[in-house]
């Protein structure tokens, strides 16, 4: 048992990552005109442009089932 923990101990204290919060920190707060939200790449960009498609066609949608709800049906 004590073999188990202290191999597990060993091994995880050799895992070191690099610290890159430095780097995110000075690409998030230059000021280049980008918005913060568009800043981390080409991924944050496909993933705005998706969501303002899928809010836009959720807001017609909704606006659709309004005014077919709002209208009567026909009687025969």
């Amino acid at each position: 048992l004590r073999q188990i923990s202290q191999r597990t101990i060993s091994t995880a204290s050799r895992r070191q990552f690099e610290n890159r919060v430095p780097e995110k920190q000075k690409l998030f707060q230059e000021d280049n005109g980008i918005p913060v939200y568009l800043k981390g790449g080409i991924m944050d960009a496909l993933l705005y442009r998706l969501t303002m498609g899928l809010t836009g066609l959720g807001t017609a949608y909704v606006v659709y089932e309004l005014l077919v709800a709002s209208m009567p049906k026909k009687q025969k």
